[in-house]
Order: structure tokens, then sequence, then C-alpha cells
């Protein structure tokens, strides 16, 4: 398999980069806005165009996550966070924004709007039994190892 991630821009798109990371280290590539410039008031939901197509390899899925700057100076976010992109997705990748804080935030075309994460991931067979194998932990859940 390989790790080489296709993407195409729609022809209108041809001005914007590529989904790039910001340092030689970062996990996410930051993908940007397609859409001319417009606001996102508060508590509004928007799906957001980014003019982009991708093709992951066979076995990779592609986590749409909010930035953290976003976030924590606007509280803007991704309600589906993360969002998965299949291997098998030909369609626009596109963004669903929300602005959880109580000012109204405005994007600009090109703006950075969130990161995409990849991942490999299986696809084990699923089977049904009639029993699962015992643990220490059993059903205990939901804090049951407590804080420290």
């Amino acid at each position: 398999m390989s790790d080489v991630v296709r993407f195409k821009r729609l022809p209108e798109n041809k001005d914007l980069p590529l989904p790039s990371r910001a340092t030689p280290h970062a996990a996410g590539y930051d993908v940007r806005s397609a859409e001319a410039d417009f606001v996102l008031a508060p508590k509004e939901i928007r799906l957001v165009s980014t003019g982009l197509e991708m093709e992951l390899p066979e076995g990779m899925e592609c986590q749409v996550r909010p930035r953290s700057g976003l976030a924590l100076r606007h509280g803007v976010t991704l309600p589906n966070s993360p969002g998965t992109i299949d291997p098998d997705y030909r369609g626009e990748l596109r963004v669903i924004l929300q602005n959880s804080g109580t000012e109204p935030v405005a994007f600009k075309r090109g703006d950075r709007i969130a990161q995409l994460v990849f991942h490999r991931f299986s696809a084990p067979e699923v089977v049904e039994v009639s029993e699962l194998g015992a643990t220490v932990r059993g059903e205990n859940g939901f804090g049951s190892t407590g804080l420290k």
C-alpha cells in the first residue's frame, strides 16, 4: 500500500494551495476555504467547500479535525469531529464548521478552516458469539479506574 494521497483542484480553485503541514512534525494538514468571504454567526453551522477532491489509498482514512487556534480564540469547531472520509469517496471535500462562540467570525477565501489527519485502519471480520472472554476490569466502565 502506498502512502500517497492524491488531490484534484476543482477548476475554479486553481489559486488555492493543496493541504499542507505548518511545521515538519505536524500531524495535521491545514485545509482552506474555497468559498467567497463569509461570516459564521454565533451558533451557526455551515458546510464549507475546499475546492478539492481526494483519492486515498486503500486502507487509509482521512480525519477532519478543528484547528485549535480557531477553537480557542473564536469557538469555531467541527460538530462531527473528527469527521471521517473513507477511501472510496470521490466527491468534493467539504467541512462542517460551527461557531459555538458568542461573536460572529469572518472567513476569507483561502483561510485555513480545518486540519486533515491521515490514518491507516483495519477492517476486521465481525462475528456474533454467545460469550466474551473475561478480564479483570469486566463490566466496570465510566470512571471505574479512578482519577489517579
